[in-house]
């Protein structure tokens, strides 16, 4: 039979064992002892938490990947989108995110959701579309601003998927095609120009010398008889023919 010593120096060994904590090199242990908080956080490694008189809460000092989910948006400039997002962030004082927040990773997932729609609604829809690495610098900036005393550090935020209604895609795609139009006339009419501009440097040089025109017709019907056309049809030059009524005459 056991004794009382034995008994006690078992219960005695079963609370110590019970005391003993592992703490991994990630982690953090804030500690409550008799309701009041240790001055440091323990860890990592091997920690000693007496039950009752201490409560140790498990915090992590990974960087937390939180997926903020769609909110529906109406843009500065009256256009409903759905934009979801994702936040990086990582704490820096575990004391501080245990005592200044009763759950900092709801907190957190609340706060990046009101501050998407609050900066986004005040952007218009292009600005959402060409300009994210402005956004999201604005977003993580406020929600660094607000998560700083509950030492937290938001490190990056993303906006992931902006889903437009179809309507506002096919006007998009309207406005592209319209845009890429636009652009192949101006460079279609800037060739007109330039075209135009050599034409008149070249009629000038010819004009000097009329033997020139001559020798460009003869090129031209040279390029013509290349194509194996069974009819070619050309004008004839007036300064063709003058050339051999002059010479006529003088014979």
């Amino acid at each position: 039979m056991l004794t009382v010593p034995a008994i006690i120096i078992g219960i005695l060994v079963l609370y110590l064992l019970n005391a003993i904590k592992i703490l991994k090199e990630y982690e953090r242990g804030v500690v409550f002892r008799l309701g009041r908080v240790l001055a440091k956080p323990k860890g990592p490694g091997l920690i000693l938490v007496f039950p009752p008189i201490d409560k140790m809460v498990r915090v992590s000092l990974r960087i937390v990947t939180m997926d903020i989910p769609a909110q529906d948006i109406v843009t500065k400039d009256n256009v409903s989108v759905k934009v979801n997002a994702v936040v990086y962030f990582r704490v820096m004082d575990p004391q501080k995110a245990v005592l200044a927040v009763q759950d900092f990773l709801f907190a957190t997932s609340q706060l990046a959701q009101t501050t998407l729609r609050s900066v986004l609604g005040e952007s218009e829809l292009d600005e959402i579309l060409a300009e994210r690495d402005k956004l999201n610098s604005q977003l993580q900036e406020i929600i660094d601003k607000h998560t700083d005393p509950w030492g937290i550090k938001v490190q990056l935020v993303e906006t992931k998927h902006v889903d437009l209604p179809e309507n506002m895609i096919r006007a998009i795609a309207r406005q592209a095609e319209a845009e890429r139009e636009r652009r192949a006339k101006v460079i279609h009419a800037q060739g007109e120009f330039q075209a135009a501009d050599n034409l008149i440097k070249a009629a000038n040089v010819i004009s000097k010398n009329p033997q020139a025109l001559q020798l460009r017709f003869l090129s031209t019907l040279s390029e013509i008889a290349t194509e194996k056309n069974s009819t070619i049809v050309f004008p004839l030059p007036l300064d063709l023919v003058k050339a051999f009524m002059k010479n006529k005459g003088k014979e």
